[in-house]
Formats: structure tokens, C-alpha cells, sequence
């Protein structure tokens, strides 16, 4: 069981530094534009992206932001 709370412990910090990541990279994107961002990307658009294809897969969509929501807000 150690193992496995060990194991859940790395994935749940691993997934906080991506959400801190992804915050920055967010603030970064805003304040500087997306043709100046090498190395994160252009991230607004993506993010536009994914919330605009949840959105057009109706029933479907609704479940899978429902998982997310429900993985992300575990501890």
C-alpha cells in the first residue's frame, strides 16, 4: 500500500506543476502574444480548441467534462 500512495502522491504533484505550467504559460501567452511564445505554444488556441470540441460532441462531451472534473478534483 506504501508503494501505492507513494505512486499517487508523485502523479498528484506531477499533475499540480502541469496545472502551474499551465497557468504561466496562459499569463505568459497574454501579456507577450502567441507569435512570441516558442516555447509553450500558442495555448489559448488550443484550450479554445478543446472547450470548443466538448462542447460540439453534446451528450458525450458533457460526460467527459464531467470525468475530468471528477479526476482533477480527487485528492
Amino acid at each position: 500500500m506504501s508503494l501505492i500512495n507513494t505512486i499517487k502522491g508523485a502523479v498528484g504533484g506531477l499533475t499540480d506543476l502541469a496545472l502551474a505550467l499551465l497557468a504561466l504559460a496562459i499569463a505568459v501567452q497574454l501579456l507577450v502574444g502567441s507569435t512570441n511564445m516558442s516555447f509553450f505554444g500558442n495555448v489559448v488556441s488550443n484550450i479554445q480548441n478543446l472547450v470548443s470540441g466538448l462542447g460540439n460532441g453534446g451528450l458525450a462531451g458533457l460526460i467527459a467534462v464531467g470525468i475530468i472534473l471528477w479526476l482533477f478534483g480527487r485528492k
